[in-house]
């Protein structure tokens, strides 16, 4: 899976609209406009060049700023705020860092994510998913391949959107940024 898809699959799984991706790009440290944020989410052929594809910086800042439209601005404790992480530091690390930020902005636990890839019909041991949402110097790190986002995204979109997939199960409420947790 390349940048572009799962940001694709991020937004239609979330439900999120035009206006909030461009804010969540915002929150993030990234001003997108409409063109921009089109070209995004324009699915990319595979042999497209690399440099057409959503650098990770980019995907990174959205992550961030998704944490930030649904979490509010992390601060320490002087009251002081924290700038976001930027934790991809190569190609094998970014369906980690998707998962553990996604996990941090939505609220999710483990279940959560276990329920999910119960909707797409695969089984994952605690332990397997434990390892891959562990810190890359951790000795039971294990890189997340693609099958583990795809599949959570999918389980993901099979439980908020049913009516859109196939697959009956349980809906949950679509993202919208909250402008108002900004500091």
């Amino acid at each position: 899976m390349n940048n572009n898809d799962i940001l694709i699959r991020l937004r239609y799984a979330l439900t999120i609209k035009n206006d909030d991706m461009i804010k969540i790009f915002k929150f993030g440290g990234i001003e997108v406009d409409e063109d921009d944020l089109h070209h995004m989410l324009k699915k990319q052929e595979p042999d497209t060049l690399r440099d057409q594809n959503l650098a990770m910086k980019t995907l990174e800042a959205f992550m961030n700023g998704l944490i930030i439209s649904q979490r509010g601005i992390k601060k320490d404790a002087a009251g002081n705020e924290v700038a976001p992480t930027f934790d991809m530091t190569d190609e094998a690390s970014i369906n980690n860092v998707v998962l553990k930020k996604l996990k941090i902005a939505m609220s999710y636990t483990s279940d959560d994510y276990q329920s999910f890839f119960e909707s797409a019909g695969i089984k994952v041991s605690n332990a397997e998913l434990s390892a891959v949402l562990r810190r890359p110097d951790h000795r039971n790190y294990k890189p997340a391949g693609d099958r583990y986002l795809r599949n959570i995204l999918k389980g993901m979109a099979l439980q908020y959107r049913p009516n859109d997939v196939s697959k009956e199960a349980p809906k949950r409420a679509a993202i919208k940024p909250n402008s108002d947790k900004q500091g």
